[in-house]
């Protein structure tokens, strides 16, 4: 509940603590001049500032003085509790509606969404994958069952636990592109991804695994990647040692987003020109700017060595390296 409380709620209450224990010092001072001890004093004013009211303390009756201080001191003692209480309760209440309208706000957003990127999962490794893909301009929605890490306002999200296949509808898994699973668990992985796959049979699934036997099991359930974060943790780590400018040269292209020259993927349509064609004949090189690095074919074979003479067939997949405007021309020629 307290998590709820806006900020500037706390200088409120704040306020009303401090008329609260000004109304009580005063009717104590009070009833004290009236003609009571302190402790009868004290103890007059909290049944009278708490409207208990049990009885009065006054030798015989209370002569028109004391009535007078009395009913001053009971409007002064509700009025702060009930601006103190009334602040706390504007604020959860406005917290909630708030809220709410943020989330309907937010699922519209995502309902609007088609071909996006589904990152399941938002610690350590879900983050990072979140940044990369938010900073090659894809759209993005975030699923995990821990709204405190979703605060974020920025990213798309859904709150539950990704498991569901109800909170996959909500992210939009019939209309999203690619599904990356990197919840904590193989066991979670593993359901999601077999949920997925059921409920999209053209998504690209990329999916967390601890291990080998993981790994093989991920992908007879319908992924398409299996990935070990400790696996490629130590590649990299052994690749520093024995070639740090390779493998920083990869990195800078492949993730830093600084370099002018830039690696992408290019698939090609059905009915491309270039499908008979070889990279020699189109001269992608002169025409485009872009550098053709390989083609993977569709038995997901890469082809490097004859990559220049190889005439181009279906389902064929263009690596290429270049500018963001070389890499659009080629796109563009690829599609025309």
């Amino acid at each position: 509940m307290f998590a709820r409380i806006r900020p500037d709620t706390w200088s409120h209450l704040a306020i009303a603590a401090a008329l609260i224990v000004s109304v009580l010092v005063a009717g104590t001072v009070g009833y004290t001049i009236l003609g009571l001890g302190a402790v009868d004093a004290a103890y007059q004013t909290i049944v009278t500032v708490s409207t208990v009211g049990f009885r009065e303390i006054a030798d015989g009756d209370p002569d028109t003085t004391w009535k007078a201080f009395t009913s001053v001191l009971i409007l002064l003692g509700t009025g702060s509790m009930l601006y103190g209480a009334t602040s706390v309760i504007e604020s959860i209440v406005e917290g909630r509606l708030s809220g709410q309208f943020r989330r309907y706000r937010m699922q519209r957003s995502i309902d609007d969404l088609s071909g996006h990127l589904i990152v399941c999962g938002t610690g350590r490794v879900g983050q990072a994958i979140t940044d990369f893909v938010r900073s090659v301009g894809q759209e993005v929605v975030v699923i995990d069952r821990d709204e405190t890490r979703l605060r974020d306002e920025d990213v798309l999200n859904v709150a539950g636990d990704a498991t569901s296949d109800d909170v996959l509808r909500r992210a939009g898994i019939e209309r999203a592109t690619t599904l990356v699973s990197a919840l904590r668990t193989s066991v979670d992985n593993l359901y999601v991804t077999l949920s997925s796959r059921k409920m999209n049979p053209d998504l690209f699934i990329v999916s967390r695994a601890d291990n080998s036997e993981s790994m093989a099991k991920m992908l007879q359930v319908g992924a398409d990647r299996a990935v070990n974060p400790y696996e490629i943790a130590g590649s990299r780590m052994a690749s520093l040692a024995t070639q740090p400018n390779v493998a920083d040269f990869v990195d800078v292209v492949v993730h830093d987003g600084t370099f002018e020259a830039k690696l992408r993927e290019i698939r090609l349509p059905n009915g491309s020109d270039f499908i008979g064609q070889t990279i020699d004949d189109l001269a992608i090189r002169q025409e485009t700017g872009a550098v053709v690095l390989s083609v993977r074919d569709r038995s997901a074979q890469f082809h490097t060595d004859d990559v220049t003479s190889r005439p181009f067939a279906d389902g064929d997949v263009i690596v290429a390296i270049g500018s963001d405007a070389a890499l659009d021309r080629l796109a563009g020629t690829v599609s025309s």
